[in-house]
């Protein structure tokens, strides 16, 4: 194919004109994700396009509400400890078992995403002693699983992620509303 024949959106034979895979201007109103429409003067082009991640919805570090706080903080502990079942037994295992056998860094990495949860625990108002418990929850489990193959079995077992919801259920059933 000779370079003549490549179409390229900047390609100045095709500008304005509604021929070709390309259209110089969108048809009807552009809409955002919340169902506003966006007026036609913001949109200038590639120039000015920029995501503006402090008003966005999709924004994981927004601020959120005490209760989304606390939903993800268990889809998250789901996730790493009991999200896949091994197929023709009852024993369950999530990413974190995964992660954990790649040695030493995906040791740190499990860890690392236990000790985030802990944080996000700690954002929810927990008091220092379960915190202290939770941390010490993912210490056992982290200086555990840095032991090849039984490290790897027994944190399918701890599941230390899950004992932290616990905790701080039980914390947070105790507080009044």
């Amino acid at each position: 194919m000779a370079n003549e024949e490549i179409i390229s959106p900047g390609d100045t034979r095709f500008a304005g004109s509604s021929r070709g895979p390309f259209r110089a201007r969108p048809q009807g109103p552009v809409i955002d994700q919340q169902g506003r429409e966006i007026p036609e003067s913001s949109l200038g082009g590639f120039r000015q396009f920029q995501f503006d991640f402090g008003q966005s919805s999709a924004n994981p570090f927004a601020d959120l509400t005490r209760d989304q706080r606390l939903a993800r903080f268990e889809m998250l502990a789901k996730l790493l400890d009991v999200a896949f079942i091994l197929p023709g037994t009852s024993i369950r295992y999530g990413v974190d078992g995964i992660i954990r056998l790649i040695p030493v860094v995906g040791d740190l990495l499990a860890t690392a995403f236990s000790l985030w949860l802990v944080r996000e625990a700690r954002a929810l108002g927990a008091p220092w002693h379960v915190t202290a418990r939770m941390l010490g929850n993912v210490a056992v489990d982290g200086v555990v699983g840095m032991v090849p193959v039984a490290g790897d079995a027994f944190d399918v077992l701890f599941r230390a992620n899950m004992r932290n919801v616990r905790l701080l259920r039980r914390w947070l059933d105790k507080q009044p509303r």
